[in-house]
Formats: structure tokens, C-alpha cells, sequence
């Protein structure tokens, strides 16, 4: 597929995913390119608007630049901005000594307690096919358990050089940290700057990235 087509193909996900999921659905939301490309793709469909809540986990250490980026933008396309956070685990656990835990507490089970707290049916997520071995088998829909809802993948067959040549061609604002040289953005003590070559998530946590698999069977994005 080419970038048109591939567009074509993730507008005609998003209406299926509000059709199927009328009022009981969101877009989570990081701050990043991908899911920012997600919401966009959302906008161009309905108008300019953005038609369903948006959710943001805030883990209480992500970078400054994303919070201002996530604030400016929100208020920008007026998105109906939902950021929860998990205050105890913040409170009682030491950030970034145990990646796992670290995920869980402040990741996992804020996604999980937002979709019951919500009632939502089905959660967006900017997931790609390349980005990461653990997310190679994702599916456009696909169900979970825990609680049950469906995770909608608009944008997985796109690239990473797919998502820089939509912002490009379509002007959607990003973070100021790619123009840093950030490829992948996570929360700032588990991120560093990676490397032009090589896999995209480089600059993540390598204990993060070997723990993926068990993060993502208990919810993680």
C-alpha cells in the first residue's frame, strides 16, 4: 500500500471502531506521534472535531515537553482530555526501580481502571506492526479480558517513516523532543535519545523492552 491508501485503510477502521462502539469508546492518548496521528486521522474524518474522549496516563514522569505539548494540543483541538493517574502507586513505589511493577502500577492498571471507571467498550491505541517484535501479531480488533473491551489498532500497518510523511504532508503538530533526537517517547527515566539507525524503541529501557511481552498480556498499550 501506498500512504494514501494506507490513510484510506486507517479512516475506514476509525468509522467502523465508532460504529461498532457508539458512545462507549476512547483514544489513548501518549503525547507521542503515533497516537497523535491517530487523533488527526480521527479529526479529518469528523470535521475537525474530535468526536470521543481522549485519554492520557499520566505516570507523573513523563518529559516536560510532552506535558506541555499534551496541554497546548488538548486545548488546540479541543479534545475532551481524561488524564488519570494512579496517586498511590506514585506514592509508594520508587520510580523506575522495577521497570515491571513500574509499568503495572502506573500504566496497566490505570488503563484497566479507566475503562471500568468509564464504561468504555473499546479503547484506540497508535500501535504499529514495526515498532516492536510484541506488537508484530496485533490484530485491527482485538479483544481483552481483563477488564473485556476491544483494543482498536487503526494505524498498525503504518510505518515509521509513514507517520513522519503524514505529518509532514498533513502539518499535524509533534513533541519537541523528536527535533532533539528522540525516536520513541516514554517516561523521561526509562527514555534517552536513540540512535538514527537501528530499532526504533532504542532509546527505551532494555529492561523495559525485555519485559514486553508480560506487560502486554496484562494490558499494556
Amino acid at each position: 500500500m501506498n500512504i494514501n491508501e494506507k490513510v484510506t485503510k486507517s479512516r475506514e477502521i476509525l468509522q467502523e471502531a465508532l460504529r461498532r462502539f457508539p458512545n462507549r469508546i476512547a483514544l489513548a492518548w501518549t503525547g507521542g506521534k503515533d497516537s497523535t496521528t491517530a487523533i488527526h486521522l480521527l479529526r479529518e474524518i469528523y470535521g475537525g472535531k474530535v468526536p470521543i474522549p481522549i485519554l492520557n496516563i499520566d505516570t507523573s514522569v513523563k518529559f516536560p515537553e510532552i506535558y506541555e505539548f499534551r496541554n497546548r494540543l488538548a486545548q488546540e483541538w479541543q479534545m475532551n482530555l481524561l488524564v488519570e493517574r494512579n496517586e498511590e502507586a506514585i506514592a509508594a513505589i520508587k520510580i523506575a526501580e522495577n521497570k515491571e511493577e513500574c509499568c503495572l502500577r502506573l500504566k496497566v492498571e490505570v488503563i484497566s481502571g479507566a475503562i471500568t471507571k468509564y464504561g468504555w467498550e473499546a479503547l484506540i491505541t497508535g500501535l504499529r506492526w514495526d515498532e516492536h517484535a510484541e506488537r508484530g501479531e496485533e490484530t485491527y480488533f482485538s479483544h481483552r479480558e481483563t477488564p473485556p473491551h476491544f483494543r482498536v489498532h487503526p494505524i498498525l500497518h503504518f510505518t515509521e517513516l509513514d507517520i513522519w510523511q503524514y505529518i509532514k504532508d498533513n502539518q499535524v503538530p509533534y513533541c519537541s523532543l523528536y527535533s532533539q533526537g528522540y525516536r520513541s517517547l516514554g517516561c523521561a527515566p526509562c527514555t534517552q535519545i536513540g540512535t538514527p539507525n537501528g530499532p526504533e524503541r532504542n532509546g527505551r529501557g532494555a529492561g523495559k523492552e525485555e519485559i514486553m511481552a508480560r506487560l502486554r498480556s496484562m494490558g499494556y498499550i
